[in-house]
C-alpha cells in the first residue's frame, strides 16, 4: 500500500538525514472497534492500553491514511477515537499528515482530519502539506512499490523538519 511505503520512506529519512527525529510505525489494524463496554474502571483492553501508551509517550504524530469518500480510513478514525477516551492522549501534541491517492493525492482527507484535531486539542502544522498524486506520470512508485520520486522525497523531508521544529516550539524548547 502506498501509504505504508511513504511511512517507510519517512522512517528511512529520519534515520539517515534528520537529526532528532525517530519515527515508530504503530499498527492500528488490531484495535477492537470502539466500544465503551470494553472499558473497565478507567482501563481499556490491553491492546488499546498499549496503543494509548505509545501515543502518550510520543512528542508528535505523523498520520498516514488513504482517502476514502473525501475522508480518512475507518481504521484511523477508530484509533483516534480510542485515543480520545479519557484521558485524551492526543491533547497538546503536534501533528502532520501524509497521503497518496488520485487526483488530489488524498488532500481532502487531510482537511477532515484537521477538523477532528480541533476537538482533540491536536495541533497540525500548516505547511508544508504532503499529498502525493500517485497515479500520474511520471510514476511515483516503481513496480516493487518503492517511492522513486525524488521531489516527493524532498517534500517529505521538509514536512518532517517542519513537524520537528513545530513540536519543539509546542514544548517550549525552541
Amino acid at each position: 500500500m502506498m501509504i505504508i511505503i511513504i511511512m517507510v520512506v519517512a522512517i528511512e529519512l529520519s534515520k539517515e538525514a534528520i537529526e532528532g527525529i525517530e519515527i515508530e510505525f504503530i499498527e492500528i489494524s488490531e484495535l477492537p472497534m470502539l466500544n465503551t463496554d470494553l472499558e473497565n474502571n478507567g482501563t481499556y483492553p490491553p491492546i488499546v492500553e498499549a496503543f494509548r501508551h505509545k501515543i502518550l509517550q510520543a512528542d508528535s504524530v505523523l498520520f498516514a491514511s488513504p482517502e476514502y469518500n473525501y475522508s480518512f480510513s475507518a481504521l484511523l478514525k477508530n484509533a483516534i477515537d480510542w485515543g480520545s477516551r479519557p484521558p485524551n492522549v492526543w491533547a497538546g501534541k503536534g501533528g502532520a499528515i501524509v497521503s497518496a491517492g488520485g487526483d488530489f493525492g488524498g488532500g481532502r482527507s487531510h482537511y477532515h482530519l484537521r477538523q477532528i484535531g480541533v476537538c482533540l486539542d491536536l495541533h497540525f502544522i500548516n505547511k508544508p502539506e504532503f499529498f502525493l498524486r500517485a497515479f500520474q506520470h511520471p510514476l511515483k512508485f516503481n513496480d516493487d512499490g518503492d517511492l522513486i520520486d525524488d521531489e516527493a522525497k524532498i517534500k517529505l523531508k521538509q514536512l518532517l523538519l517542519s513537524l520537528h521544529a513545530f513540536t519543539l516550539r509546542l514544548q517550549g524548547k525552541n
